[in-house]
């Protein structure tokens, strides 16, 4: 009798039990290298993890890693392939070892402003983009807005012979790079965390960075103002794993991707204004702004049409024109 009665507790306590053990978290290790908070990126990562967390409790569980304290942008795609981490922020001009076709991005004078940016992404040109490393084991989820990007050094800059001679931090970028080849300054590709320490001691003279992040990280206490040039864009995407991706259960890669593009689209809002926010702290922090004239954006232009043609045929003439038709329109 004692015996039948502890199989019956035992069963018992199998039914009550058992589905809660069927259930497996699944955990997102997400990294990025800015800060949690009054940056376009760490705010819109605390968001998503703060909206996953709350809607997806007991089948997924997101943890944030910021200011690169897991990995930074130039390994965590090579860890993502050996699923030390599911997701990652890193920005476009990282993606060179996987495509070409992000260079788009990082021709200098292609996009005006940000919300031209935002509408060539949103194309169905765009949206293919993030399909583009599948091949490579990577999928991009989302681009995410940075902002436009300025330029200083330990100098006044504002036409092309200003940054002559002078040393300049970079993303690891073939356009980048030869973006300053063409202007006669040299370039050398440091980890942003370390960007500061460089330009304090004199290592580069100067750096091409957004409001956000030239004030966020204290750039422009280093610097001889800043040339409002608006030269290139700065985003992210938001890229895992095909194998961590399509591991997930259909309905899982669902409830992520719903939620994730309407963190997107909240977070790219305010990606604007959260840089002109920066930027008038920085002219509050008596720092110059130095803006081009027409005729000043002209003269770099044409400097920078030599960029243009090296790289066109690696872009693909196809994806390029697609870009100049949004920023025409």
């Amino acid at each position: 009798m004692k015996k039948r009665l502890t199989r019956a507790w035992a069963l018992m306590l199998i039914v009550i039990f058992l589905p809660q053990l069927s259930i497996s978290e699944i955990t997102i290790r997400l990294s990025h290298v800015a800060p949690n908070s009054g940056h376009p990126k760490g705010d819109a990562a605390v968001l998503l993890a703060k909206r996953v967390n709350e809607e997806m409790v007991g089948k997924v569980n997101m943890k944030v890693y910021p200011n690169g304290s897991l990995f930074g942008d130039n390994v965590v795609l090579e860890e993502m392939l050996k699923g030390n981490v599911e997701m990652a922020i890193p920005s476009l001009s990282q993606l060179e070892s996987y495509t070409t076709k992000f260079r788009v991005f990082d021709l200098p004078f292609l996009f005006k402003n940000i919300e031209i940016v935002d509408t060539f992404q949103k194309s169905q040109t765009g949206q293919e983009l993030l399909k583009s490393m599948e091949s490579k084991g990577l999928i991009g989820l989302q681009f995410w807005h940075n902002g436009m990007k300025q330029i200083s050094a330990n100098k006044p800059i504002s036409l092309p012979k200003d940054v002559e001679g002078l040393r300049f931090r970079i993303q690891p970028s073939e356009v980048i790079k030869a973006q300053f080849s063409a202007l006669g300054a040299t370039s050398k590709v440091i980890p942003y965390n370390k960007v500061f320490d460089s330009l304090r001691s004199g290592e580069v003279d100067g750096q091409e960075n957004t409001w956000s992040n030239i004030y966020t990280k204290k750039f422009h206490i280093t610097q001889d103002g800043i040339t409002e040039s608006n030269h290139g864009v700065l985003d992210y995407i938001v890229v895992t794993s095909a194998d961590f991706w399509y591991g997930l259960s259909e309905d899982i890669r669902e409830q992520l991707s719903t939620i994730l593009a309407e963190v997107t689209e909240e977070s790219n809002g305010k990606s604007l204004s959260s840089n002109q926010e920066s930027r008038q702290n920085i002219l509050d922090a008596g720092v110059e702004i130095r803006e081009l004239t027409e005729s000043q954006r002209s003269v770099w232009v044409r400097a920078m049409a030599p960029v243009w043609n090296r790289f066109a045929r690696d872009i693909g003439n196809d994806l390029l024109q697609a870009a100049i038709n949004s920023a025409e329109k």
